[in-house]
């Protein structure tokens, strides 16, 4: 008994401190290092994208960096989890030399790493869970039809992949981008049972289910460091904002929301999660692709990303459209977490 009190304890103290050291850490390090940063050159498209003219980008790099060593230095390393962290450091990476670029990537050669990474994503959560995949799958659904592997792997690729681009889109309203993103992050993490507290959900789980539970810890220790990191950037990034997180944020945020959502073995929850995110970056690839595609506009009257047309159509506020937005994804998260809770009990 004594043993797992301390080492409950240990556990305890790692999560307090990793946090901490996180916010810390990103937020004496952004104030340090803002201006060294690359100039943002204003966004001729977006509406009031000029404002943004040479304020520093790409302060992604700053807090995805303090993520993965708070990470590495307070949850437990494991294979798995180590191959995620370098890939959405290396999504940053991508997402930095796009905001330091004189001229800027096209969207076929960003579109292409995110894609790669994507894949790498994929595989790596095959290797490591593939059975147990399958086997929540086949007690969820209720079914002998087994999913082929490859098709396993297209449906989580292009769930990352989406992930990594509706997230981007949404970067165009100061804290509006980080915002959601720690509403979304937390509301996945908390459908993992917390020590001690979660004794309802493992007892009304099925088996497939209860054997996961354990695994599930280090995860939601690695959303609450990801979310410190971003809360405090987002003192920074506030309107009017004094810095911008540029596709080094925003590309790894998509990417570790997919993760995340993978992890809890519950991708399908990613839709109400993020559904704010989807709609306000999803709405705008999808236009772009109907246009590109049919050569028609359906979406003709729909400026997109959403917070443009409700900014310059609706005549909303910056800072309007990130308490709006924030208050809609609230109210759906809280919806389903309250759902989610009354399935697993019941």
């Amino acid at each position: 008994m004594i043993t797992l009190i301390e080492n409950f304890n240990a556990d305890l103290s790692a999560r307090f401190f990793g946090v901490l050291f996180a916010f810390a850490a990103t937020y004496f390090l952004t104030k340090l290092l803002m201006d060294r940063l690359p100039k943002d050159g204003g966004r001729e498209f977006a509406h009031d994208g000029k404002l943004s003219k040479g304020k520093p980008r790409g302060a992604g790099i700053i807090f995805v960096l303090v993520f993965a060593l708070s990470a590495f230095i307070f949850v437990k390393p494991d294979t798995e989890k180590s191959i995620y962290i370098l890939l959405i450091v290396l999504s940053m990476f991508t997402g930095f030399l796009d905001d330091a670029a004189k001229s800027p990537w096209g969207e076929l050669k960003k579109g292409i790493l995110d894609l790669v990474i994507a894949a790498a994503v994929a595989g790596n959560f095959l290797y490591f869970n593939y059975e147990k995949t399958d086997r929540i799958f086949l007690e969820t659904v209720q079914t002998s039809l087994r999913l082929p592997l490859i098709l396993y792997a297209i449906l989580i690729t292009a769930l990352v992949w989406g992930s990594v681009n509706v997230t981007n889109c949404t970067d165009g309203v100061d804290g509006l981008s980080g915002t959601l993103a720690i509403i979304t992050i937390m509301s996945i993490a908390h459908l993992i049972p917390a020590d001690g507290a979660g004794n309802e959900w493992k007892e009304g789980a099925s088996g497939a289910w209860r054997e996961l539970f354990a695994e599930f810890t280090d995860y939601r220790h690695l959303a609450f460091i990801f979310a410190a990191c971003i809360a405090a950037y987002l003192i920074f990034n506030a309107t009017p904002s004094l810095i911008m997180m540029g596709d080094a944020g925003s590309r790894a945020m998509g990417l570790f929301i997919a993760v995340l959502a993978l992890r809890t073995f519950s991708p399908i929850m990613y839709i109400p999660f993020g559904i704010v995110i989807i709609l306000d970056g999803g709405l705008g690839l999808l236009k772009v692709t109907i246009i590109r595609l049919f050569k028609v506009n359906i979406m003709k009257k729909l400026r997109t990303p959403l917070h443009d047309h409700v900014r310059k159509n609706l005549g909303w506020s910056n800072t309007q459209t990130v308490f709006r937005f924030a208050i809609i994804q609230l109210f759906i998260s809280a919806l389903t977490l309250a759902l989610c809770h009354i399935n697993y009990v019941n």
